[in-house]
């Protein structure tokens, strides 16, 4: 089915919120699950764990197609990815899969890279990472590679300030006909401390960034160009963005809410 007659089909669902059509259109987007768990560094390798969140992320899905409206502004496709990851983020927040050891061992990596990047004003390099934890550097991977399937994806939820409710960033829009002048300096500001940051990591983090954010490639399509394993491009990929974090952060931004969109897009001053 090719573009067009998927749109065929999608209208004459809204017209006449046909039983039938509804199956047909999502059985038809059914790639868009797999396609948003790719995003999220989570692949079939995992066994019963990634049935499950695969049939989370079908509830979502299905929720699209029942919620989905053309006055959203968006495209089917990516209300319905939004909507696939909201419902498996959910799942992952409420099944809480990482050991306590695990967590806590992610968090004293993360808290160490901000650490020794105050110390260095560069990256830390896996080795220090690992002697200034007293642990081995298979352990920091693993707690890299833990992390980065939870907390380290630039499309997680973020918690409005002294609000409750959380948000994801594809719903802070700005308003383009009253712009605000104090938050385009702001952003402008946070733009060029993310692009020098960007300069200061690894070519190889670079590269993978670039790929990831920019090109829009899965962690395993990176590892096959790259010629490095997908679980390689995992530990490189959660290191790269604990290390922007920790500039951001240094530089008096919060790193972990304050990415606007135009930061996430623009590509990495790389060499790839």
């Amino acid at each position: 089915m090719d573009t067009s007659e998927s749109q065929h089909l999608l209208n004459e669902f809204l017209r006449t919120r046909d039983p039938s059509l509804r199956e047909t259109l999502i059985l038809h987007h059914v790639s868009l699950v797999h396609f948003t768990l790719g995003r999220m560094g989570i692949f079939a390798d995992m066994g019963a764990d990634y049935e499950d969140l695969v049939s989370q992320g079908l509830l979502g899905l299905i929720d699209a197609v029942d919620r989905y409206s053309p006055q959203h502004g968006a495209q089917f496709s990516t209300y319905a990815i939004f909507r696939i990851r909201g419902k498996i983020l959910d799942y992952l927040r409420s099944q809480d899969w990482l050991s306590r050891v695990g967590r806590q061992r992610a968090r004293m990596v993360q808290q160490a890279i901000s650490e020794l990047w105050g110390k260095l004003q560069r990256p830390p390099t896996e080795e220090e990472l690992a002697e200034h934890l007293n642990l081995t550097i298979p352990q920091v991977q693993q707690a890299l590679v833990d992390s980065s399937r939870l907390v380290l994806s630039l499309d997680s939820p973020i918690e409005d300030e002294g609000e409750n409710d959380l948000h994801s960033l594809y719903e802070i829009l700005t308003d383009e006909e009253q712009p605000s002048p104090i938050e385009k300096l702001d952003e402008e500001e946070l733009h060029t401390c993310l692009v020098e940051a960007l300069k200061q990591l690894p070519t190889r983090e670079q590269q993978i960034l670039a790929l990831y954010y920019y090109e829009g490639l899965t962690l395993k399509e990176i590892g096959h160009i790259l010629g490095i394993s997908e679980s390689r491009v995992c530990q490189i990929h959660a290191r790269a963005i604990f290390s922007l974090r920790a500039a951001l952060s240094t530089a008096g931004y919060l790193a972990t809410s304050t990415l606007p969109q135009e930061a996430r897009v623009s590509p990495p001053p790389s060499q790839a």
